[in-house]
């Protein structure tokens, strides 16, 4: 993945604020059916484009939600950064 095709598929469901995974697979879900094949305004080529920018979505907030270490952690909270029970 790069960083532009990131931003490609943040602009396809028009992610401005954060939003949950819940959220996105309603938003997948909406365009899915009014992006299908068998639907006036859809194509073959949006349909795969649409699944492709909701895995590549998918997969980037199941690892940053769940994979980053203490100084992406500092970074992103910085008031907990003093907290006493901190490794």
């Amino acid at each position: 993945m790069d960083y532009e095709e990131f931003e490609k598929a943040v602009d396809l469901f028009g992610i401005l604020i954060k939003t949950s995974k819940k959220d996105l697979k309603k938003k997948y879900l909406a365009l899915s059916k009014k992006y299908h094949p068998d639907m006036p305004e859809g194509s073959h080529e949006k349909f795969q484009e649409l699944q492709e920018a909701y895995d590549l979505l998918n997969a980037y907030m199941d690892s940053f939600a769940f994979s980053f270490d203490e100084e992406e952690f500092k970074t992103q909270f910085p008031s907990f950064t003093n907290y006493k029970n901190w490794r």
